[in-house]
């Protein structure tokens, strides 16, 4: 490597030969191109669905609905209607529950003086909820414990609200709305954290209560809407569904079998079959920019070989003078190497800096959305896969070196 009159010898070689090596080392430099685009291109949709997403990735969803067959002499077509006391049945019995958040709604007419919105979407729920929905508190807090216990009359409301509510310059925390003839105290204003339009409307026009101050204020009792869960650390989301599901069908006297009683939503399945398609994503793109390289590899190698039979009298006369085969065999593979290292390191930078430009456009004109965001590559991998590039390159160049190592010196001196 650090001869001098080989590294001359290879200069020279390129030099003479530009167009040769210039289309030999572009198949080279257009498979690791392709890969880092390829995969920068993955990442960046894998992010755009990941931030659009504002819900935890391990949560469940539960309701109820009606019974479809009959049970204890209960007929079909019951509904089921969660209350408190199954909720705390839930967080004593099934072990594998993290948290639990229940979740009351309202509708009904918001006002504060003048003016006035139907439009604002009411929940009663409890501070765990927070873990399961991804939330930023603008100003104030969140509910806590004490206002569940003490069933306060606060709220926590999105920004939207404040817009419609509030004058410009007016602060809303200690301040009160009224909700169907009721007052709540302003405690805190929340902002999701979701990049989708859709949710990112929803959250502005939202309002959160403590559970229990809704069903006292509102005559909703100890009933319990629906409900939502995250499963304690190495416990899959599937099996704490299901035992909430068993245990719940037990309260409520429901046949074991009866499918339709419970409606649920499994965020972790669905984010798995979302992971796999990433996954799906990114072993194409190795697929099709391995193909490319690989190709890229063979071109080397028959240059290689094209490069030893134009040199033939040339490594005749070295070998009669006392070329020994091993400094042939590492001329040829040192120059294979130079090839492949060079184009692959060229179409290394090249891939990351058009997805670093790709990412700076899309933060300078705030084009990031709920499809593509922040595209990036893990320069662990785009290096790795340059390593194997090279490995491969010497390796390109061991049957050329071979095939020149093995020739005759008596016979490549009357080579024309």
């Amino acid at each position: 490597m650090f001869d001098i009159d080989k590294w001359k010898e290879i200069y020279a070689t390129v030099s003479k030969h530009k167009l040769r090596t210039a289309l030999t080392a572009f198949g080279v430099f257009w498979g690791i191109f392709m890969l880092i685009v390829l995969l920068g291109s993955g990442k960046g949709f894998e992010n755009g669905i990941m931030q659009s997403i504002d819900i935890s990735p391990r949560s469940v969803f539960m309701w109820t609905q009606r019974t479809s067959e009959p049970y204890m002499g209960l007929k079909p077509g019951r509904f089921i209607q969660l209350n408190t006391e199954d909720m705390q049945a839930l967080r004593e019995q099934v072990k594998g529950i993290e948290v639990l958040a229940p979740r009351n709604s309202l509708d009904g007419i918001v006002t504060r003086g003048l003016k006035n919105s139907t439009a604002f979407r009411i929940f009663g729920d409890y501070p765990d909820f927070f873990y399961l929905k991804k939330m930023e508190m603008v100003k104030g807090r969140f509910i806590n414990q004490t206002d569940i216990d003490e069933r306060r009359k606060v709220c926590v409301i999105g920004e939207e609200v404040v817009n419609v509510l509030f004058a410009q310059d007016e602060d809303p925390i200690g301040q009160y709305i009224d909700i169907k003839g009721i007052f709540f105290k302003v405690v805190g204003i929340q902002r999701g954290l979701g990049t989708r339009g859709e949710d990112m409307r929803e959250d502005r026009n939202t309002i959160y209560l403590p559970q229990t101050a809704m069903q006292q204020a509102f005559n909703q009792g100890n009933r319990v809407f629906w409900l939502a869960m995250l499963p304690k650390p190495g416990v899959p989301a599937a099996e704490i569904e299901q035992e909430a599901k068993k245990l719940l069908a037990q309260r409520h006297k429901v046949a074991p079998n009866d499918l339709k009683a419970f409606g649920s939503a499994n965020v972790e399945e669905e984010f798995q079959r979302i992971n796999g398609l990433f996954i799906g994503i990114a072993g194409f793109s190795w697929l099709v920019s391995l193909g490319t390289i690989i190709a890229g590899i063979i071109g080397v190698s028959n240059i290689m070989l094209i490069v030893v039979r134009e040199r033939t009298k040339e490594i005749g006369i070295r070998k009669a003078l006392g070329a020994t085969p091993w400094s042939i065999i590492s001329l040829i593979v040192q120059e294979s190497i130079v090839i492949t290292a060079v184009a692959g390191y060229i179409g290394l930078m090249c891939g990351i800096g058009l997805i670093e430009l790709i990412n700076y456009l899309l933060k300078k004109f705030n084009a990031e959305g709920e499809f593509f965001a922040n595209p990036e590559v893990n320069m662990t991998v785009a290096f790795s896969a340059l390593v194997m590039l090279i490995i491969s390159g010497a390796l390109a160049g061991i049957i050329p070196a071979a095939k020149a190592a093995a020739v005759n010196p008596v016979v490549a001196l009357k080579d024309e």
